[in-house]
């Protein structure tokens, strides 16, 4: 029997897509055909979840399979050093042909530049929409263009470079990251009013201090740089809030246009190229984001619309077509996903597990009964949310906001009272009101509370010292 190639790996990721403008997660804004085709064509993975809703933290969650606390890249602001293991030093030493392109930030320079990679081409922090600069390990060189085009046109050149080596290549756009500037060609796109979140006007009744404190309310905090154009002079607080949402939508929807076509062209070039069959195909987000939901834009919140990532992977030569997962997994998990596949022992140091048993449909049983997240990034002086931690299981979530930032780099030096929230995603799948001090689910809190403590010791992460230790349990 002749052996089956090693395969090659497209991994195509995006800075804030969320779920709900993908087609094939039942997107009523827009349609994604590329995306939808690798969906189609292997398994769309329905609650894939972050550890941490954040662009740094995120990123080096799928480098290193591992949790902030544990790579220690916890704020936008503290990086990833070069020594760490990740799947594509892992590659690498296992003889495939490795390369980068796109949004890195996790740092520059000696200590932080990606490793692993034969080929590397990053944009410095955020990067540009248009006439990026791009930092390899020549120097900067800028090109002229739309940053998502350019990005596309140098994987495919590269991986035309390849032959019938087997490769990895990471094309980690920018977009659809704010200020959302679309390329011209889409400026007649998504004209037609786009219909309002039924959490829109949500008024946070029902949560506590948190979710009243952010400051990412599409009525309130969205600016010149991010509008392009002036409100109406005429128009109402609500009128005015409800254009802000049209114009943020129309820069979105046309960015995340042109990174469909980014996924056409790779996914048309491995076709043409005959390894159709033998490429893993993944697309993901490095997090979720609010398009509306509850009146605002961003994340870092641990409600769903920030903590659900896009996650769909195709692999025609094992993994059968057109199946969807409710199964908890998370951004930790892709790793030792992708080394699976190519056969090469994960890193001791990962902390998640390889979906590949689930995928292939040897093994169909959940990796987890509990997903475990942290935001750090406590009160920072643009977005206000307070540092938290929880549990989301199959049908509840229990979260601490615990309102400190341990003096990391980018949190704000105020403290304030913690907080807890408990939700039954069942009854209550819009997380409007928490139930935590309801006493019909007491016996729910005791236990959610129990794993929780439970799990971050699995994990090795440390309660903050203001938790109270659960009855059972010593600190």
């Amino acid at each position: 029997m002749t052996a089956r190639r090693r395969p090659n790996f497209v991994f195509v990721l995006t800075d804030d897509h969320a779920s709900n403008a993908i087609g094939a997660y039942g997107s009523v804004v827009n349609t994604t055909p590329g995306i939808d085709a690798i969906a189609d064509a292997g398994m769309r993975f329905d609650r894939a979840l972050v550890e941490n809703s954040l662009c740094t933290p995120s990123r080096a969650a799928i480098l290193t399979g591992s949790y902030s606390h544990t790579s220690g890249v916890t704020t936008l602001a503290t990086h990833l050093t070069n020594d760490h293991e990740t799947f594509a030093t892992a590659l690498q030493a296992a003889g495939y042909r490795t390369a980068m392109f796109g949004k890195w930030h996790l740092g520059h320079g000696e200590g932080y530049d990606p490793a692993g990679f034969d080929h590397w081409e990053v944009l410095p922090d955020q990067g540009e929409y248009f006439d990026p600069e791009l930092i390899t390990p020549e120097g900067r060189v800028r090109h002229e263009g739309y940053v998502t085009d350019i990005l596309t046109e140098h994987a495919l050149a590269w991986m035309a470079e390849q032959g019938d080596e087997p490769y990895c290549v990471l094309v980690w756009h920018k977009a659809p990251h704010r200020s959302w500037q679309h390329h011209p060609r889409h400026a007649d796109l998504f004209t037609d009013p786009i219909p309002l979140p039924q959490t829109f006007r949500d008024d946070y009744a029902g949560r506590g201090t948190p979710a009243h404190s952010a400051t990412m309310r599409i009525a309130d905090h969205l600016y010149d740089v991010d509008l392009k154009q002036d409100p109406p002079a005429e128009l109402a607080y609500e009128e005015r809030a409800v254009w802000k949402y049209q114009r943020y939508m129309q820069d979105y929807l046309r960015c995340v246009a042109a990174v469909d076509e980014s996924v056409q062209a790779l996914t048309s070039f491995v076709a043409e190229s005959g390894h159709a069959d033998d490429t893993v195909t993944i697309y993901a987000s490095d997090q979720g984001f609010y398009l509306g939901e509850h009146g605002w834009f961003d994340k870092r919140f641990m409600y769903e619309e920030s903590l659900r990532m896009p996650l769909v992977l195709s692999y025609p030569a094992r993994v059968a077509a057109g199946r969807a997962s409710e199964n908890l997994v998370s951004n930790v998990d892709i790793a030792q996903t992708i080394l699976d596949f190519a056969g090469v022992e994960a890193p001791s140091g990962m902390q998640g597990a390889s979906l590949a048993p689930m995928l292939t449909g040897d093994d169909p049983e959940p990796v987890r009964d509990a997903h475990y997240y942290r935001f750090y990034e406590h009160d920072d002086h643009m977005h206000h949310v307070w540092a938290h931690y929880g549990i989301r299981t199959d049908r509840y979530k229990l979260i601490y906001f615990y309102a400190d930032g341990m003096d990391l780099p980018n949190t704000g030096n105020l403290t304030f009272p913690p907080e807890w929230e408990l939700f039954d995603l069942e009854n209550d799948p819009h997380e409007l009101n928490s139930v935590h001090l309801d006493p019909a689910y007491a016996d729910i809190r005791r236990e959610l509370t129990l794993r929780l403590w439970d799990l971050q010791l699995e994990l090795g992460d440390t309660p903050h010292p203001r938790q109270p230790v659960p009855e059972g349990r010593t600190r």
